[in-house]
């Protein structure tokens, strides 16, 4: 189970705890933090600094299918989440007909900043691609290149909407794997948190709903 995580330096805490709390559910799971110095010194990934992207991980992300050598299913989440399960279960939904399986939100932003100040943009398919299964081997998938991500005529919009894709090849994965604290109200305990507008890390957010959750991972961790 591949399992590639967003990093930003500005958010290394996150990645920690979220990596931990898929470790220590399942420890055959093979965790991986895309880090863009790194990408880009191994000339994964050399598009110029985006001033709109909110995380150093906005484009990385759709590097994971050739990462991955183009083989078998690999997993993308963002670094401000956790697991509360173990992540088998999320792999045992792989259905081989999608090139890419999400969570498929359908909302509306409430606050007009996220994190430490950063300004949420709204567009289509909106978080779809912050947890992502993606089938490596699907054939539309083999056009995911480092070239075409790095294609400066192609914007974040571009890619957060698959649009390499058909609307048919996107898989739907239940909102239990992909909960927007904030957004969502009906679990009282969702397979994976996502801390969309901040999480327990960033001092206004120290009390945010589920903060317990993350604060319990992070203890364990640091046990």
């Amino acid at each position: 189970m591949k399992v590639f995580v967003g990093y930003d330096p500005r958010e290394d805490i996150a990645y920690q705890v979220c990596k931990h709390s898929i470790i220590s559910k399942q420890p055959d799971a093979e965790v991986r933090p895309l880090v863009q110095k790194e990408l880009r010194d191994a000339g994964w990934y050399w598009r110029p600094v985006d001033k709109l992207a909110s995380t150093e991980f906005t484009f990385t992300r759709f590097l994971v299918p050739e990462l991955a050598g183009f083989e078998g299913w690999a997993l993308f989440m963002d670094c401000d989440m956790i697991l509360t399960t173990d992540i088998k279960q999320l792999f045992d939904q792989a259905d081989d007909q999608y090139a890419v399986m999400c969570v498929q939100h359908d909302y509306k932003v409430k606050e007009s900043t996220k994190m430490d100040g950063q300004k949420q943009t709204v567009y289509p398919r909106k978080n779809w691609s912050s947890v992502v299964l993606f089938n490596c081997s699907h054939p539309s998938n083999r056009m995911l290149t480092q070239d075409l991500v790095n294609e400066p005529e192609l914007n974040g919009a571009y890619f957060h909407r698959f649009s390499w894709l058909k609307d048919e090849e996107i898989g739907k994965l239940d909102h239990t794997w992909n909960y927007l604290v904030g957004v969502y109200d009906d679990l009282e305990k969702p397979n994976l948190i996502h801390y969309t507008e901040g999480g327990p890390w960033f001092e206004n957010y120290r009390d945010c709903e589920f903060h317990q959750e993350w604060k319990a991972e992070l203890f364990d961790m640091m046990k």
